[in-house]
C-alpha cells in the first residue's frame, strides 16, 4: 500500500509542475526561448535514456525480447493514436507573443522555423475569438497528453521507487513549459491570473487522475508479467513524447545548440542518478 500511495504522490508532483509554469509565465513575462529549448532538450534526454537503459531492458529481461519490443511499440502506437484524435500542436512562442501583445508592450511577431513573420489580426473581436480557441485547444490537448504520463509514473514507482522518482523528474521538467503554454493565452484573454493558474493546475491534474485510474482498474490484474509488459509500453510512450513533442519544440525555440546541449546534459545527469540510486 505504501508503494501505491508513493506512486500517486509522485504523479501528483509531476502534475503540479504545470502550475510552476504558470508562475513563470506571470513573473518572467517572456521566458527565454533559449531557456525553454534547453529544458525541453534536457527532459527529452532524460526520458530517452530512462526508456532505453531502464524501462525497455527490464521489460525484455522479464517477458522476453519479442514481447518486450512488442509492448514498446504498442506504447508508441498508443501515443500516435492520441495525437491523431487530439492534436497537441501548440507553440510556446505563440503564447509568449500573445501575452506581450495583450499587455501592449510590443508589436506581435512570430517565428516558425523558416516561415516568414506574420502579424496577429488587429480587430479585437477576431483576436478574442482566437485567444478563446487557443486556450481551449491547449488545455484539452495538455490534459489528454498528460494522462499516460501519470500512468507511467505510477507503474514505474511500483516497479522501483528509484525509477518512479526519475520519471517524475523527467515529466515534471517538460510539464513546466506546458504550464506556460496553458496559462499565457488565458491570462491574455481574461487578464485574470487566478483563472489562468486554475486552468494550468487542472490540466496537470490529469497525471494523478491517470495514476488513480491505473490503480483502480489495472491494479487487480497486475502481476510480474503484466507490470513488465507495461514498463515496455511506458518506454514507448516516453520515446514517442521525446521525439514527436519535446525535441521539435526544443529545436524550434533556438537556432543555437541549446537543444543538443540539453539532451547531453540530461542523459549524463540521469546516467549518474541511476548509478547513485
Amino acid at each position: 500500500m505504501e508503494l501505491i500511495l508513493l506512486g500517486l504522490f509522485l504523479s501528483l508532483i509531476a502534475g503540479l509542475s504545470t502550475s510552476i509554469g504558470s508562475f513563470i509565465a506571470f513573473f518572467m513575462k517572456k521566458p527565454s526561448p533559449k531557456f525553454i529549448s534547453f529544458i525541453m532538450g534536457f527532459s527529452a534526454g532524460v526520458m530517452i535514456l530512462i526508456s532505453f537503459v531502464e524501462l525497455l531492458p527490464e521489460s525484455i529481461e522479464t517477458i522476453g525480447y519479442e514481447m518486450g519490443l512488442l509492448f514498446f511499440f504498442l506504447g508508441m502506437i498508443l501515443m500516435f493514436i492520441i495525437d491523431i484524435v487530439v492534436s497537441h500542436e501548440y507553440e510556446f512562442e505563440d503564447s509568449i507573443e500573445i501575452l506581450v501583445n495583450a499587455n501592449g508592450k510590443s508589436k506581435p511577431h512570430l517565428h516558425h522555423g523558416h516561415r516568414h513573420k506574420r502579424r496577429y489580426q488587429r480587430h479585437s473581436e477576431k483576436k478574442e475569438t482566437s485567444l478563446v480557441k487557443t486556450s481551449i485547444f491547449i488545455i484539452f490537448g495538455v490534459f489528454i497528453h498528460n494522462f499516460p504520463e501519470g500512468m507511467a509514473t505510477f507503474i514505474g514507482t511500483l516497479t522501483h521507487v528509484q525509477l518512479g522518482i526519475l520519471l517524475t523528474l523527467a515529466i515534471a521538467l517538460h510539464n513546466i513549459p506546458e504550464g506556460i503554454a496553458v496559462a499565457v493565452p488565458i491570462y491574455a484573454y481574461t487578464l485574470n491570473k487566478k483563472k489562468a493558474f486554475k486552468w494550468s493546475f487542472i490540466s496537470g491534474m490529469s497525471e494523478p487522475l491517470g495514476a488513480i485510474l491505473t490503480w483502480l482498474i489495472l491494479f487487480p490484474f497486475i502481476n510480474d508479467y503484466v507490470l513488465n509488459a507495461m514498463l515496455g509500453a511506458v518506454g514507448g510512450i516516453m520515446v514517442y513524447i521525446s521525439l514527436d513533442e519535446l525535441l521539435p519544440i526544443s529545436r524550434s525555440m533556438a537556432k543555437e545548440h541549446y537543444s543538443i546541449i540539453g539532451i547531453i546534459i540530461g542523459m549524463f545527469i540521469m546516467a549518474i542518478s541511476i548509478l547513485i540510486l
